[in-house]
């Protein structure tokens, strides 16, 4: 019964993809992940409700949001002008689960952008690997990409409406970095070109040696392909414009639910959810406001962190994949 709905709505209701909502707006589906990782990582849910609350006063724009990693009902992506997942990735990635690939593809063939944050950058390659690279640009590999936590200084900035009023800045988070780019993007760190589809690197910095040589959240590494590139830059979120005519992000940041209070970090990710959506970001950028307590709500029920292993001691690989313990 799914997939005859499924279809129906493919064949129907998307031929209007990319057209406004009957109150002449612009829509973006915000998915938020089901509940992972220790307190104050992952927050999926509350970062999707904060991003949500920041947008709200964006003009020709509505936010659909959905929890627990997909949408309620798919008939909402008829009128979808953008599609971005925040959540957990890998084998069980929102995307690839319960026959969604194929509504993704419906959606992308009409047009429809699409957006990946943090761990939901990473898929396995067999399962969706050349979809992310047709769809993003690039995607997160396995053993292939890292994920230390580190603290890049994103310090020359390009111009484009994803930058719009943000000013250099560094943060610590789990940014992960080496990317699988498409092959004519190469490393991911230069504009370029396939065919109609353009790619532009959006926040890029330089890892320190220390950086490269691990260890990684998970697997802790140092993986010999990432120290040979010691004092290389890295891009940590990058834009595409498919040549289907839809757009396409990859933000790799997202781990540490109080980095949402930055506001250049903030802002960074509200343009780039008006700019995949197609709606006009503002010449300053999204401007908006976060409170301690708006940061401090809507996180999840999760158990309190466990102490932090000593040096005798080795960590999970729970905690070595969360960050758990992290200096």
């Amino acid at each position: 019964m799914r997939s005859l709905y499924t279809l129906l709505f493919l064949l129907v209701g998307l031929t209007f993809a990319s057209a406004l909502t009957p109150d002449g707006k612009r829509k973006l589906v915000l998915i938020a992940g089901k509940p992972s990782h220790p307190p104050g990582m992952h927050e999926f849910r509350a970062g999707t409700l904060l991003l949500e609350k920041c947008l709200a006063s964006v003009p020709g724009l509505v936010v659909d949001r959905h929890e627990m990693g997909w949408v309620k009902d798919e008939a909402t992506f008829a009128d979808a002008d953008a599609v971005v997942i925040y959540a957990d990735g890998g084998g069980k990635h929102p995307a690839v689960v319960d026959g969604h690939l194929e509504t993704l593809r419906g959606l992308m063939e009409k047009g429809v952008g699409f957006g990946c944050m943090h761990y939901g950058v990473e898929v396995v390659a067999e399962q969706a690997g050349k979809e992310f690279q047709a769809w993003l640009g690039g995607h997160y590999e396995n053993a292939f990409s890292c994920n230390p936590i580190w603290q890049p200084h994103f310090a020359n900035l390009p111009q484009h409406p994803i930058t719009r009023g943000v000013k250099p800045f560094q943060i610590e988070d789990e940014w992960y970095f080496n990317m699988r780019f498409r092959p004519a993007f190469k490393d991911g760190i230069v504009p370029a070109q396939d065919g109609a589809a353009s790619f532009v690197p959006i926040l890029v910095a330089t890892p320190s040696d220390a950086v490269r040589d691990g260890p990684y959240v998970y697997p802790k590494g140092p993986y010999a392909h990432i120290q040979a590139e010691k004092g290389a830059p890295e891009a940590t979120l990058w834009s595409l414009d498919r040549a289907d005519g839809g757009r396409g992000f990859g933000f790799t940041g997202g781990h540490f639910h109080k980095n949402w209070g930055n506001a250049d970090f903030r802002k960074t990710v509200l343009n780039a959810l008006l700019w995949v959506s197609k709606v006009e970001v503002p010449e300053g950028g999204v401007e908006s406001q976060v409170t301690e307590e708006e940061l401090a709500a809507n996180l999840d029920p999760k158990p309190a962190p466990k102490p932090k292993k000593t040096a005798m001691t080795t960590p999970s690989v729970f905690q070595r994949r969360t960050g758990e313990g992290a200096e």
